[in-house]
């Protein structure tokens, strides 16, 4: 029936009923016969009509079969019957039920060859099934045949093998679930050897293998137990990489990155090495500074272990001071290498996994391993100035916790010695210029020198005072350079003095600290070994070979008053008459007649008491230069004012001579007067008493002088036969002679040290500007978004005003060499180098205005005139110098008039 349905439904005829015995409610409705169906085919139709016959039935008569077609039927009649209407509407029933029959009956007879062919496929089918009963039939006689040859010996035997199989299988497991149980005791072990890579490696294979057995109730437990004890191998692995901090062991540090390695935890064991790394500083310094502190105590109060370490800081006696300052470098130093070692264990083995990951095939692996070197190589790098920063704050907590002004001299000195060396630790360590502990102890050091200098300018004025002008008896081979004061300038390599200032070796590379004492030592170790280690043999028994020449040169000297003027005035510069310049030589001396200049005739140098003691304040004053370079200027500010007083001594004791000055027969040159009323106005204290109405300016002017010295009354100028003193006269200018050489002798020293004197006008002065500003700029970028068109414009007007000032300041320098040229160029590309470090502007803002200045010094007049010409940028005052200090190097005061004129017509128009 669904097939008819199916078939009415492609040859496009409306679906009849679900089934044909819908059409039984209706008697006139059945389903015709065979033979119905023959006649119904014999009858002569037409299709279109029987087509429109069946497309008017109504669509309810194929509804559900449900649908009660006599109950529809009757609720359709009228309420008043029509026997015409009904009989008419009933022979339409039939017509229409004649021709659904009819094209029933014509599909049923389309569709029975299929029929026919369908039911030969279902007669095959069930020829099919009864052979296979017969087959079953079969099999399951020959089972029953097998079932009767077999004994139950022999189905036994195959159980039996089977459950020894299982057997076996589970002896095997229960082997593995006794050695996981016994695990324990060997990791134990293997810790206590401290063999971290292997305990966790067995730990990890343990918990494979219990995932394997996790269906035994035991193994849940083991699982536990050995999650538990991985655990505790990290806690021991966090311990044993805390000892790195203070005793770097390369085999144990390499046991302690590969198990971090294993547990694919690198980044936080880096992590962890770095805030173990801080705190071992702080404990560290802490254990050390309260060791001190406890044992000067003398008693075993807890107390000072609960004190912060500022506090604890200050309870340091001073006698315990400096040792405690050493041992705190000692073990800071320890820390330090440590860390330096843990950076070069990194670049090796970096080094090697690269080559070995080259010739691996794991790209997964090599992208991971890369970027945890890449990780680990940032954080080592990072953490380098992070840690010399927590040093320099610790040293400089313990420095500022005592007074050093308490100090002696040579303890003092001591303490910048060490201070010293922890800063060029610093700068081998990180590069860092260590600007926290330059600040701390530069003030210090200022404060300290100048109140030591005054003491030392007073000493010197007591000395003058009571100087009888004799001679010092030294050896004739004499040297400043016996001298202990002046010990440091002989070392090859003193504690205090930083690598690149060491005199040029026979190797090219330099050895740093860290690679001098990174198999042993410790660099804090020298500061007393070479203390006081040799005695000074600088003076003879009395200045001469035998008593009969010292008598023979006295009397030859006395027979010869011809003193030449020259030795007299050639003691000052005569163009700026500031500094001492070359007087007459030795082998000038030597030149002329014997009995002209030299008091002995073993040439031994002629100077006093008093001017050895200004030698070794010179010493010690180069030490502290030498040491703290940043207060260098001061110290040699200092230094010349030594030299300063002792020629306005010289000149007002045996120089001076009121009535010839007044009378203009004075032998003195005007470069000379100059000089001694620049150091009387600059130095000398000409006011006997303090007038208690001056000023508080003038009082702390007058602090900074020293009173005028007078002549010892035991030495006699007024004698005729003494030749009015010639003898005092003599040795008095000799010695200021013999200081002036000794100043020019120390120049090239001097020279070595100005240079990292002038560079913290640009790189550390300018440097730190920016370094703050950047610094406050990322503050405030915290707060409020700066926008980078903001941070450039800054960044750029900042930068523009530096060069500015800058070239405005070289526009100030009265006199410049080609040294000082060469610097200027030096100093300014180091500038550069520490700006581009702080910002992304490209390029520099005003970099050419500087560079051009720098290099118009090298100029010749012509090309000069023309630069001039062309850059007018540059103010007048700037060119106007630029003329002026190239006068005398390669420029004429003819060509030095035309250039002005040059300059002064470019301005006029300005004008």
């Amino acid at each position: 029936m669904q097939k008819i349905k199916s078939l009415m439904t492609r040859q496009g005829l409306k679906s009849p009923p679900e089934s044909l015995s819908d059409l039984g409610a209706i008697e006139s409705l059945r389903v015709p016969g065979k033979e119905e169906f023959r006649e119904l085919r014999e009858q002569p139709s037409d299709p279109q009509a029987e087509q429109e016959l069946i497309n008017s039935i109504e669509q309810v008569y194929f509804s559900a079969d449900s649908f009660d077609i006599v109950r529809y039927e009757l609720e359709k009649l009228p309420p008043v019957l029509n026997l015409q209407e009904l009989e008419e509407y009933r022979d339409k029933l039939k017509q229409q039920q004649a021709a659904v029959s009819k094209k029933v009956a014509d599909l049923i007879l389309e569709k029975q060859p299929a029929y026919v062919k369908e039911l030969e496929r279902v007669t095959s089918l069930q020829t099919g099934l009864q052979l296979a009963a017969v087959i079953c039939t079969n099999g399951r006689r020959h089972l029953n045949i097998a079932k009767e040859g077999f004994t139950q010996a022999s189905l036994g035997l195959l159980a039996n093998q089977r459950k020894r199989q299982l057997l076996i299988g589970l002896l095997k497991s229960l082997r593995t679930i006794k050695t996981l149980q016994r695990t324990d005791v060997r990791l134990s072990e293997m810790l206590e050897e401290e063999d971290y890579p292997g305990a966790i490696q067995l730990c990890l294979e343990c918990q494979k293998a219990a995932s394997t057995f996790k269906h035994y109730s035991c193994i849940s437990e083991l699982n536990s137990k050995l999650q538990d004890t991985l655990e505790q191998i990290e806690e021991q692995l966090d311990v044993a990489l805390s000892k790195i901090c203070k005793n770097f062991d390369i085999n144990h540090y390499t046991k302690v990155q590969q198990a971090y390695r294993l547990l694919g935890k690198t980044q936080t064991a880096m992590d962890q090495l770095h805030m173990h790394f801080t705190q071992a500083i702080h404990n560290t310094v802490f254990q050390v500074v309260l060791g001190y502190v406890e044992l000067c105590a003398g008693n075993t109060d807890t107390k000072f272990q609960k004190l912060q370490y500022k506090d604890l800081c200050t309870h340091v006696t001073p006698d315990s001071y400096i040792p405690c300052l050493a041992d705190l470098c000692k073990a800071l130093w320890e820390v330090m290498l440590s860390y330096y070692r843990t950076m070069e264990w990194h670049e090796k083995h970096d080094s090697e996994e690269t080559v070995s990951a080259s010739e691996g095939s794991n790209v997964m692996g090599t992208e991971e391993t890369n970027f945890d070197r890449g990780y680990v190589k940032k954080k080592l790098e990072h953490g380098l100035t992070r840690i010399w920063q927590d040093v320099q704050l610790k040293v400089k907590t313990y420095l500022l916790g005592t007074d050093l002004s308490i100090f002696k001299y040579d303890d003092f000195i001591f303490v910048l010695d060490i201070i010293s060396r922890l800063m060029q630790v610093g700068e081998e360590f990180c590069g860092s210029k260590s600007e926290v502990l330059q600040e701390s102890i530069r003030k210090q050091s200022v404060n300290y020198f100048k109140n030591y200098h005054r003491t030392r300018l007073d000493e010197l004025r007591m000395f003058l005072e009571n100087e009888t002008w004799e001679l010092c008896p030294v050896k004739s081979n004499f040297s400043i350079l016996q001298l202990h004061e002046f010990k440091f300038m002989e070392q090859s390599r003193s504690p205090s003095v930083s690598p690149s200032k060491q005199p040029v070796s026979t190797s090219s590379k330099t050895v740093t600290l860290f690679e001098q004492y990174c198999s042993g030592g410790n660099p804090f170790e020298i500061q007393a070994s070479h203390k006081d280690e040799e005695t000074e043999d600088v003076l003879a028994s009395n200045g001469y070979e035998s008593d009969e020449q010292e008598k023979s040169a006295y009397q030859e000297y006395d027979s010869d008053s011809d003193v030449p003027e020259e030795l007299k005035r050639d003691y000052v510069d005569e163009q700026t008459g500031d500094a001492p310049v070359k007087s007459v030589s030795r082998e000038t001396l030597k030149s002329r007649k014997k009995s002209d200049y030299s008091l002995n005739k073993v040439n031994a140098p002629i100077l006093t008491n008093t001017t050895l003691n200004v030698i070794r304040l010179v010493g010690k004053y180069m030490q502290m230069m030498n040491i703290l370079k940043p207060i260098a200027f001061d110290v040699i500010h200092f230094m010349s004012q030594l030299f300063d007083y002792y020629l306005y001594a010289i000149y007002t004791f045996f120089g001076r001579n009121d009535s010839l000055e007044s009378t203009g027969l004075g032998l003195s040159s005007s470069r000379l007067r100059t000089t001694l009323n620049r150091i009387q106005e600059s130095l000398i204290d000409l006011e006997v008493s303090a007038d208690p109405t001056a000023t508080l300016t003038a009082a702390e002017e007058r602090k900074e002088k020293v009173p005028s010295p007078h002549l010892s009354h035991l030495v006699v100028l007024t004698s005729g036969d003494s030749l009015y003193g010639l003898a005092e006269r003599v040795v008095a200018t000799e010695s200021l002679v013999f200081l002036a050489e000794q100043f020019e002798f120390l120049q090239p020293h001097l020279d070595a040290v100005m240079p990292a004197v002038k560079k913290p006008f640009l790189q550390q002065f300018y440097s730190q500007e920016f370094e703050q500003f950047n610094r406050r700029l990322n503050e405030v970028s915290k707060r409020v978004r700066i926008p980078l068109p903001v941070s450039n414009t800054l960044w750029e007007h900042c930068i523009r005003l530096a060069n500015r000032t800058i070239v405005e300041g070289y526009a100030n320098v009265k006199k410049c060499s080609n040294e000082g040229r060469a610097l200027m160029q030096l100093d300014f590309q180091q500038f550069l180098m520490k700006l581009e470090k702080l910002t992304d502007i490209r390029p520099i803002p005003d970099k050419e205005f500087v560079e051009t200045y720098i290099k118009a010094y090298y100029l010749t007049e012509n090309d000069m005139e023309r630069w001039i010409k062309e850059h007018r940028e540059y103010s007048t005052k700037q060119l106007t110098n630029l003329v002026n200090v190239c006068l005398g190097s390669h420029i004429n005061k003819k060509a030095r008039q035309k250039l002005l004129a040059a300059i002064d017509d470019i301005d006029r128009p300005k004008r």
